[in-house]
């Protein structure tokens, strides 16, 4: 039997934040392809979808030719007619909603054949839910029809593509990193991944957010073009979402500046909620500044600014001021946006905002503005911790727990707490039941390395691999899990020694 051992309080927070390595931009930020999508959009192609067709890669064609022959065989015939039925019971009044649902409920979904929701059906978002019976119909279809097997064979189209943009990408996404004087890396446990599907149509972009990952689909268009303007956009909320999120007390102050934005014509959610206007207002302004380069015409720039304003998004007009001034400077944005916050005169913004004449329509938003997990009550104890309210992210969390005992995301919030507080018992038990009541795959990957290092802590080494392996098996496993998992594989967990210690504490505040 092993004599348990003391650890002190900061060795425990380093059994969550010590070694994890950077999200690197390779890593988390990147295209990609998946056949989950692939084969949902098949469905929907076989079924009628011909939005841009005539614009989009041979490919799609060519794909389409070989599902059609395929349907020539009366079980997949019989098949398709059922998702066709479905499909067509499921139209959405406004157009644009038709696919988006369906690429919602695909990113939340796991491998074929069993397209497995990764949550329980009550974490799902509602526009996942109302086609939700679409999966067994799917599942029917994809065997029947041999949608595997038609992936396989263009699986090299599909990565030709990933590597024909990559680098362009990267270009982009560099030059903002550059622009914002940010490191290229992302953050703890997240991703913001593009994926490529030319089964779409190259005039729409979906965009998603579900937890702190980030997700866009797009399809190339044959001539080459590639919405990057989309990506960025979806890269901006990446940034800014949660470090605006985090300033609570500044956003209150805003609060005045939804009334005079009532009669805009943008989503009635940027209305209802100020910290949405304020990050999506900010967007708008760096994309503003970042229109043709730094020797971009003035006037054009100008102009996206004008358009912003009269859409509704009201603080774009300083924040573009006060880029202009942190252009001048060597600070970085993350250090130099609580003084842009603090320096918001409220009063003057209202007034201005009350001047603007709206527009009648505003642009489509790529990201669907969506806080419904946020305002749960769990989202608002994560929020609280990465505050570092231990005190208020615990009671929430707890009040979550008591409202819903299979509330993983709560579990897991307050085995985080524990182990701030040294309580590695407290821990460990809420690390497990994050596993029995969460599909999530990012709590799943990582609660298992959590435990895994508190057992080479206690040096229960067979039982720490058990965890680390689990973690590598979780579906759809985020870069940083993976590379954590591996290494505690590859060696026992080992408390940092002190200097070490500080170096991963600046790491963990800058994750």
């Amino acid at each position: 039997m092993r004599r348990s051992r003391f650890v002190p309080i900061c060795a425990l927070v380093c059994v969550l934040w010590a070694g994890v390595p950077a999200l690197a931009q390779d890593a988390g930020v990147r295209l990609d392809t998946n056949e989950t999508v692939f084969s949902v959009m098949v469905a929907l192609n076989a079924c009628g979808y011909d939005e841009g067709l005539a614009q989009s890669m041979s490919v799609r064609e060519q794909i389409r030719s070989e599902v059609s022959q395929a349907s020539r065989d009366p079980e997949v015939a019989s098949a398709l007619r059922q998702i066709c039925r479905f499909y067509a019971d499921h139209q959405q009044p406004d157009p644009s909603r038709n696919v988006a649902q369906y690429v919602s409920l695909a990113l939340n979904l796991g491998t074929p054949p069993a397209f497995t929701p990764k949550l329980k059906e009550s974490d799902l978002p509602p526009e996942s839910i109302y086609v939700l019976g679409l999966v067994p119909l799917l599942q029917r279809y994809y065997v029947a029809a041999g949608l595997h097997g038609i992936w396989v064979r263009h699986e090299k189209d599909y990565e030709g593509l990933v590597e024909g943009y990559t680098a362009r990408m990267r270009e982009q996404l560099s030059a903002t990193d550059l622009y914002l004087r940010i490191p290229s890396t992302g953050y703890l446990g997240r991703e913001f991944v593009t994926f490529l599907e030319p089964l779409g149509s190259p005039d729409q972009a979906n965009a998603r957010n579900y937890g702190s990952n980030y997700y866009l689909v797009l399809s190339p268009a044959k001539d080459g073009a590639l919405k990057f303007e989309q990506i960025r956009h979806t890269y901006l909320h990446y940034i800014f979402d949660a470090q605006l999120a985090k300033r609570a007390a500044s956003m209150r102050k805003l609060e005045p500046l939804l009334e005079p934005v009532r009669s805009a014509p943008m989503d009635s959610s940027y209305k209802q909620d100020i910290s949405l206007l304020a990050t999506e207002s900010l967007i708008k302004a760096v994309e503003a500044r970042l229109k043709g380069g730094p020797k971009g015409a003035a006037a054009l720039k100008e102009a996206d600014v004008q358009v912003a304003m009269a859409e509704g998004f009201v603080l774009t007009r300083y924040f573009y001021d006060s880029l202009i001034q942190f252009e001048k400077q060597e600070t970085g944005f993350r250090d130099y946006l609580p003084d842009i916050l603090y320096y918001i005169n409220v009063p003057k913004e209202k007034k201005r905002a009350s001047e603007v004449e709206f527009a009648k329509r505003a642009a489509p938003e790529v990201l669907q503005a969506r806080r419904s997990r946020e305002q749960t009550l769990s989202g608002a104890a994560e929020k609280q911790l990465a505050n570092g309210n231990l005190e208020g992210a615990e009671g929430i969390a707890q009040e979550a727990l008591n409202t819903n005992p299979e509330d993983g995301n709560a579990a897991f919030v307050l085995a985080q707490v524990a182990s701030f507080r040294g309580d590695m018992k407290g821990a460990t038990s809420y690390f497990q039941q994050t596993l029995r009541n969460s599909k999530e795959p990012r709590l799943v990957a990582w609660s298992h390395i959590y435990l895994g290092r508190i057992l080479d802590i206690q040096e229960e080494r067979e039982a720490a691999l058990e965890h680390y392996r689990a973690a590598l098996g979780t579906e759809s496993i985020a870069p940083t899990a993976k590379a954590a998992a591996e290494q505690g594989i590859k060696k026992p967990y080992q408390v940092p020694r002190q200097s070490e210690k500080q170096e991963e504490k600046d790491k963990g505040s800058e994750d």
